[in-house]
């Protein structure tokens, strides 16, 4: 007898340990509650579920594990069909105060309501919908709120009519919670209550939400506006959310002002671009020269995308003078935010408004003294060479370019080194020669290991772009000059450029060029620099014939003091020889 109970042993441990009292054990059995309920069989159904039911005075990490797991638990209680036995223990989990274990039991009784079947629905769920609505503490009709969309389409006319009523109640509950709950899932319900409802009986709730008493609430009521408007016919849609949307634009609450410009491009989705050009563009001129920071934030993120939906007379007309002046706000956030969205405009405004207005926005942030508001602007110049082309741009950014390689911040650099290989390919090998070709140069010896080593691989760049040819005459040489540097992490520097450099310059460079250097370090007298050789030696390898390679090891290995770094070194080499099958192992 006990030889057969042998196998049920581990899972009676865990039955136990949901009643133990250190929570992190009865946390490791709630979160093998599938396994518990596999063992148990058809007892799930009688002891576990009921017992689950019971056990909501707990920890909330315990609880919330527990919603967690129930949200996936019908294949354990017998299907579908039985899905409905899972119900009072979310329910329960629902009215606890803790919001993040009530927003998962929510998630957790969305997931099986989905699934279950519409008698079941009626039956059971919407019962336990009017259960939660009508409690007696928030929490439950807070909870209530994210399940009606779930509830509604199952319902037959009668029952649709009481939860439209119901919801009808919450939206003015005497809790701002409630309301609060009530605004954020009323797109959910919108989206499946019938049309001819929509605008008699769902239109009148949100209005009545949009002159909430707690800006909370209608802030959130800014969300709604997006939802509803593509549920709404186009002429219902510029009757009843237009005005809200430039109502809430000057409401005395920055926060809703702040949703409202956060949201711009969906609201302006919603009514249209012909009605957006129309009403919305001095509500968005007056977001932009808003009295709070944060909204100036917000609006000054979507003005590229906004500007898209005007023509460009529009937006030079109305939205330029808004931008020339967020150029110079006194928040750094401000123009850091316009500064990573600006050079979209380039596209839309073309090349005569861009060369006229923009540009002296541009380099007015590029000079600006918030390192990211110089950042945001290197990262997008490529979208305004393509608007007004890469002589004009050179001509009048790159002295301010020159000057950003030089940045005390180190970010700043390290972004002109990634758009600096994309910038001397469009301005030619003679421009690069004559203004850019000592930058590069002068970064391999920065005292940041990030900038060195970005501009190790742009020489790499520049090498593939203007030719091995070129990088003969140009790169190499200075590159090998510096190997004698007397700071040694500016040697190791110079072995990784040569590591990128030799696949590019080919057999012939690399052993008359790039070879002797590195045997030369392989005798330096710091370690790092010789551990650094036997890791150069794998790349240049490859690039060699076998004859100068084996012979090529063979002179360094006795350098390498390191019996380790020896061993590294041969060990590579054979690997290598054996890829290409010029050995047997």
């Amino acid at each position: 007898m006990a030889t057969m109970d042998e196998p049920l042993y581990p899972i009676a441990i865990l039955i136990d340990e949901l009643k133990n009292e250190d929570i992190q054990l009865r946390l490791n059995s709630i979160r093998r509650l599938s396994t518990i309920a596999q063992a148990l069989g058809e007892r799930t159904l009688k002891e576990l579920i009921p017992f689950l039911s019971e056990n909501n005075d707990d920890e909330d990490e315990v609880l919330l594990a527990m919603a967690e797991e129930l949200g996936v638990f019908i294949p354990y209680v017998g299907g579908v069909e039985h899905a409905y036995v899972l119900l009072p223990p979310l329910e329960t989990l629902c009215t606890v105060e803790e919001t993040c274990v009530r927003d998962k039991a929510v998630e957790s009784l969305c997931r099986i309501g989905a699934q279950m079947k519409e008698s079941d629905i009626v039956d059971w769920f919407i019962t336990v919908v009017k259960r939660l609505a009508a409690g007696e503490w928030f929490t439950a009709r807070v909870s209530s709120c994210g399940l009606f969309h779930i509830a509604y389409p199952s319902a037959p006319d009668q029952l649709k009519a009481e939860l439209r009523a119901i919801y009808g109640q919450l939206c003015q509950d005497d809790m701002p919670m409630v309301r609060r709950a009530a605004a954020s899932n009323l797109g959910k319900f919108a989206g499946t209550v019938e049309q001819n409802y929509l605008k008699a009986e769902i239109m009148v709730i949100f209005d009545d939400l949009t002159q909430d008493d707690q800006d909370s609430v209608r802030l959130l009521a800014v969300e709604g506006c997006a939802t509803l408007g593509k549920l709404l016919e186009p002429q219902d849609c510029v009757a009843h959310i237009l005005p809200v949307i430039v109502n809430f634009s000057q409401d005395k609450s920055w926060r809703v002002r702040y949703m409202v410009a956060n949201q711009l491009y969906e609201l302006c989705e919603a009514v249209g671009p012909e009605h957006s050009r129309e009403h919305l563009v001095p509500a968005y001129a007056r977001l932009l020269r808003d009295n709070e920071a944060e909204v100036r934030i917000a609006a000054a993120g979507k003005v590229t995308k906004f500007c898209r939906i005007l023509s460009p007379q529009l937006a030079i007309q109305h939205i330029l003078p808004c931008v020339k002046e967020l150029s110079s706000d006194s928040s750094q956030h401000v123009r850091s935010a316009l500064a990573s969205v600006i050079m979209g405009m380039a596209p839309v405004l073309g090349k005569d408004a861009t060369i006229e207005q923009l540009l002296l926005i541009f380099l007015a942030l590029l000079k600006d003294e918030f390192p990211d508001v110089r950042l945001n602007i290197i990262s997008k110049l490529d979208q305004v060479n393509h608007v007004i082309g890469i002589d004009l741009l050179s001509q009048s950014l790159l002295q301010a370019i020159v000057e950003l390689a030089k940045d005390r911040h180190w970010r700043v650099r390290l972004a002109i080194i990634e758009y600096i290989h994309l910038l001397s390919s469009q301005l030619g090998v003679g421009f690069f020669d004559d203004e850019l070709g000592a930058l590069c140069m002068q970064w391999l010896e920065d005292k940041v290991f990030s900038i060195r080593d970005a501009s190790a691989n742009n020489l790499k760049r520049l090498a593939e772009g203007f030719g091995p040819e070129w990088a003969t005459q140009h790169i190499i040489p200075q590159v090998l000059e510096k190997i004698n540097n007397p700071h040694y992490l500016y040697r190791m520097t110079i072995l990784r450029a040569i590591s990128f450099l030799a696949p590019v310059m080919g057999a012939e460079i690399t052993w008359q060029k790039l070879l002797p250097v590195v045997i030369k370090s392989s005798k330096d007298r710091v370690p790092n620099i010789k551990c650094n050789v036997a890791k150069v030696l794998q790349s240049l390898i490859p690039t060699l014939d076998q004859s100068v390679s084996t012979s090529s090891v063979f002179v360094m290995i006795p350098f390498l003091c390191s019996a380790t770094l020896r061993l590294q070194v041969i060990g590579e080499y054979y690997e290598y020889l054996l890829c290409r099958s010029w050995i047997r192992p």
